[in-house]
């Protein structure tokens, strides 16, 4: 594991053009179709907003288009479309 130190020098490097930094981007969707997730895991608002610690004021705003979730919660929304099990049980042993 590199020290602040090795971090600043590679900073400085990076900075005079010397050595080029590795970057990883992630997707994060722009919108998000909760109701549609919802209907794929056959899930009410009430069952879907307890497992993954939603409000279900929140759910009923996105599901009627009064507000858009951020985009962090775009992010959760997306991990939990990818695998809503592996989310459950993230969450039940925390």
């Amino acid at each position: 594991m590199g020290t602040l130190l090795d971090s600043m020098k590679e900073l400085w490097a990076h900075l005079r053009g010397e050595i080029q930094l590795s970057q990883t981007v992630y997707h994060i969707p722009p919108e998000a179709d909760v109701l549609a997730l919802r209907g794929t895991l056959g899930l009410s608002q009430s069952d879907f907003a307890a497992p993954f610690g939603f409000n279900v004021r929140s759910l009923q705003d996105w599901d009627q288009g009064r507000r858009r979730p951020e985009i962090s919660i775009r992010a959760y929304l997306a991990v939990i479309q990818r695998d809503p099990q592996v989310v459950i049980r993230a969450l039940r042993a925390a």
